[in-house]
């Protein structure tokens, strides 16, 4: 509750006027102490009255790409039977604030404002509450009041078309690892034969050696499993304008296409940041559903991410991505920054048969076979998706 400036007078004059009455005992000013004393605690009590409003909440859409337009739609009720609510209220949107007419709302009734929510910067766009400020007729107290919980507006990073797909490897039964084309059936394992096994895929030397006839398992191991790892360091993306570090969007950009693309072409993907956020989880997410076992999706995960200020986390990430081996196709998004980084990055050459490397924002291109990666510079999103649709050697 918050006391206006005309009631603090009020109050300073109630006190004042009573302590001069009782003082030199005039009864006039006693008496005018005492009703503007009584004007303040009548205002309380105005203001203290909690109205019985209902607040309903509808985003079209609640997820949307950056730089489409998204809405809000906010219905208040006054859901009270005794009388009108005389009531200021706004809503929060992001950073700004918008006005709702509540004003003298009749029991029974409601009232519909219609908003456009900003969608020109990737993040979260928080939407409400409703904050509700109750006041007395004479203006001496205001008492301000949260309705209704806040609302996410995730904007995702741009997506940029992408038609190419990374070959996937196929292994032979020496234990070579060979890049094949999508779609083709390779050798997985060996299996004990059963009846109605067909006798073509019988792996005769296998069964001579074994006493017992031994089957060939074909699967489509040549789908590309991709792992997506976006370099969320501050150190590298330090080029700011206005507070926002281009090169980031731009990776995030990218790492939304892939994922999309990867998504559409029926592609196990998995996102990884180098540097884990406290507001979104650190495991890897899959793309086929916006939402897993309640942890956020991709495009979600993109839109809430943020720049970290932890300077080792690459080594970290690398060495989990040796030991677990996630998939076959790593592609390592960063800033001009983390070219000091892509040593660690080319260590992983071995337990990745294709690794692709996306540096943004860079004022000159990384030179040629660095840490003997292929490597695509690029200003922006747009640009990746035209350089990443020309590799040719995956």
């Amino acid at each position: 509750m918050g006391i206006t400036a005309r009631g603090v007078g009020l109050l300073v004059a109630a006190v004042v006027l009573l302590g001069v009455g009782f003082r030199f005992a005039y009864p006039e000013l006693t008496l005018l102490g005492a009703a503007a004393g009584a004007a303040v605690g009548y205002a309380a009590l105005v203001a203290a009255w909690r109205p019985r409003l209902t607040v309903t909440r509808r985003a079209d859409p609640d997820r949307v790409a950056r730089g489409e337009p998204a809405s809000m739609t906010l219905t208040v009720r006054n859901t009270g039977r005794l009388r009108s609510a005389n009531l200021l209220a706004e809503d929060r949107c992001g950073q700004r604030t918008v006005p709702v007419p509540v004003l003298r709302l009749r029991p029974g009734r409601d009232t519909e404002v219609r908003y456009d929510v900003p969608t020109d910067r990737r993040g979260v766009v928080p939407v409400g509450p409703l904050r509700v400020t109750r006041r007395d007729p004479l203006g001496l107290v205001a008492l301000a009041r949260p309705y209704g919980a806040a609302v996410p507006v995730w904007v995702h990073p741009r997506i940029h078309p992408l038609t190419a797909v990374p070959r996937g490897s196929g292994r032979s039964l020496d234990g070579r690892v060979d890049g094949v084309p999508h779609g083709s059936i390779t050798f997985d394992s060996l299996r004990e034969y059963v009846v109605g096994d067909e006798l073509r895929r019988v792996h005769w030397r296998t069964s001579a050696r074994v006493g017992e006839l031994m089957v060939r398992e074909n699967v489509d191991t040549s789908l590309p499993r991709l792992v997506v790892l976006l370099d969320n360091r501050v150190a590298a993306h330090p080029q700011r304008v206005g507070g926002v570090a281009e090169s980031f969007e731009s990776a995030c950009e990218a790492a939304a296409s892939i994922v999309t693309a990867a998504h559409r072409a029926d592609l196990p993907v998995l996102l990884l940041l180098v540097a884990a956020e406290p507001t979104t989880p650190a495991e890897p997410a899959q793309v086929t559903t916006p939402e897993v076992d309640g942890a956020l999706g991709p495009l979600d995960r993109l839109a809430a991410a943020d720049l970290s200020d932890d300077g080792d986390a690459v080594r970290a990430a690398t060495t989990r991505l040796r030991q677990d081996r996630l998939g076959d196709t790593l592609i390592f998004l960063t800033g001009p920054g983390g070219r000091a980084e892509l040593g660690h990055v080319g260590a992983l050459r071995g337990a990745y048969p294709s690794v692709l490397v996306g540096v943004f924002g860079a004022a000159e291109p990384t030179p040629p076979g660095t840490a003997g990666l292929v490597v695509v510079d690029a200003a922006d999103g747009a640009q990746f998706a035209a350089e990443w649709d020309g590799v040719r050697r995956w």
